[in-house]
């Protein structure tokens, strides 16, 4: 049966709220603001608590098990993150604050800068991109300007390895780039024959995923930057899958030009429902002037009784303003704290842990779910979730099965370059306990797959929502927030 809406609920007459009498004269609300019919729900506080309690139960989240989505990580956040975004401080203050009123502020801004610089090996960062997708567009939209302003007009094509983000070539197409997809050589690397013969002088640059999303590192990426840039392109590094290389490899070392990251990802911001995000942008040296205005910066140094006072620096050549203000600025704080408290030293067992996690589950599933690319994995790996002795079991009964064994679903059907592919990510938060059962659940549906099929075509069975036709689902939106309409 169906949970029944916060209006059916409703009761003529009930209250959760009495509001006191008004202390100050009242005044009549504008005609252009009111609605005649505005059918707000009647309940009690009761009726209140007791349904969203409900629907929260219903729900599925990291902090009930294991989320094993591929390529933007769900990963359990430490709860210190969210009491500090929370601090007066920082949640109370307004961006249009005098400069002198937020130093805390201006100095975690430009702090974070520094360490995410350190981390990746880049000459400097903005802080401004929403979330990945929009540290994407600001890279090519730097690229774009670099040529430009260089007067290489014919600079028209980005390549993209059919390994990427799906998002690469979307974000190159927005900017008015041409797309051309470059194809993976049998170890999942790009291939390096067909990268050379695109390698012209219409060439503006490549989008690098590194680790690409079957989760391998590129086993020529240093050739792959050297190939791009004698033809005179430049490199963006797709860095979401950065918490695989944290305090091992620094791209702006391997001789990227431009990388986002994802705070959200790689520095523990909850990332369920959407968001929210933050993709900050790093640089080399010859593109510094590029980057979105304003930067935050020290503007006066200080000295051993005075603390240097932080504001804004305004780059020369700059491609403009990406967010307002300076972005998500409680992303910042949560990502500060989680630097703060690893230190160098825990930000590369983080690394290593989200490896190892991965090629542990990878080494106890192998052979009977086919890997496609048989390596060593980094944080993420991609299975096939079929099998030719099971016909008409797909990757996504395997998915649907899951969820009777309380395991969130990884991603389904990405990249594409994988049939019925399931990308699977534990990250480096999961116990040896917790892999060992995602593993022996796995297992149990691979051999139900072949004993009982329909277990799986029928899939799931004990959730809230039994399956539901996606596709139809997606064509046809049913959204009620008001009571139902009259019959």
């Amino acid at each position: 049966m169906a949970e029944p809406t916060i209006y059916e609920l409703s009761s003529p007459g009930r209250q959760g709220v009495k509001f006191p009498e008004p202390d100050v004269p009242q005044s009549p609300l504008p005609t252009e603001f009111r609605r005649k019919d505005l059918p707000l729900p009647e309940v009690s506080e009761v009726d209140v608590v007791r349904h969203f309690t409900r629907l929260s139960q219903k729900n599925y989240g990291v902090d009930i098990g294991i989320y094993p989505l591929g390529s933007c990580t769900m990963k359990y956040n430490p709860k210190i993150n969210e009491v500090a975004a929370r601090l007066p401080g920082f949640a109370l203050t307004h961006p249009l604050q005098p400069d002198d009123t937020v130093q805390g502020n201006l100095y975690l801004m430009y702090a974070l800068q520094e360490w995410l610089k350190e981390i990746s090996g880049f000459a400097s960062i903005t802080l401004q991109p929403a979330a990945g997708a929009q540290g994407e567009l600001t890279g090519v939209l730097i690229i774009q300007k670099y040529h430009a302003d260089r007067e290489d007009t014919k600079r028209k094509r980005i390549l993209i390895p059919d390994s990427a983000h799906g998002t690469n070539p979307a974000t190159s197409s927005m900017s008015g780039f041409e797309v051309v997809s470059l194809p993976s050589d049998d170890r999942g690397n790009v291939d390096l024959e067909a990268l050379k013969g695109l390698c012209d002088e219409n060439l503006a640059g490549l989008m690098l995923t590194n680790p690409n999303t079957l989760g391998l590192f590129d086993e020529h990426v240093v050739e792959v930057i050297e190939t791009v840039h004698a033809a005179g392109g430049l490199v963006y590094g797709d860095g979401a899958n950065m918490n695989a290389l944290l305090g091992i490899v620094r791209p702006g070392d391997l001789g990227f030009d431009i990388m986002h990251f994802n705070l959200h990802k790689t520095f523990s911001t909850p990332h369920g429902g959407g968001g929210p995000g933050s993709g900050p942008v790093a640089v080399c040296e010859k593109l510094v002037d590029y980057l979105p205005d304003p930067i935050v910066t020290i503007v006066e140094p200080g000295d051993e009784e005075t603390p240097p006072l932080y504001g804004y620096a305004h780059p020369a050549k700059t491609i403009g303003p990406m967010k307002s203000f300076q972005g998500h600025f409680g992303i910042f704080v949560r990502a500060y704290a989680y630097i703060a408290m690893h230190g160098s030293q825990g930000l590369r067992n983080i690394a290593e842990m989200a490896v190892l996690n991965a090629n542990y589950l990878l080494s106890k599933i192998k052979g009977t779910y086919t890997l496609p690319y048989d390596r060593k994995c980094m944080h993420e790996f991609v299975v096939e979730g079929v099998w030719k002795d099971a016909p008409g079991v797909r990757a996504l009964d395997v998915s649907k099965r899951l969820i009777d064994y309380n395991v969130h679903p990884p991603t389904n059907y990405f990249p594409l370059i994988v049939h019925e592919a399931l990308m699977i990510e534990p990250t480096e938060t999961e116990s040896l306990d917790s892999l060992d059962y995602f593993a022996d659940a796995l297992l149990k549906i691979a051999k139900e797959a072949h004993t009982q099929p329909e277990l799986l075509h029928e899939a799931p069975h004990h959730s809230p929502v039994r399956r539901c036709n996606e596709v139809l689902a997606a064509k046809q939106l049913i959204l009620r927030t008001g009571p139902k309409p009259n019959a």
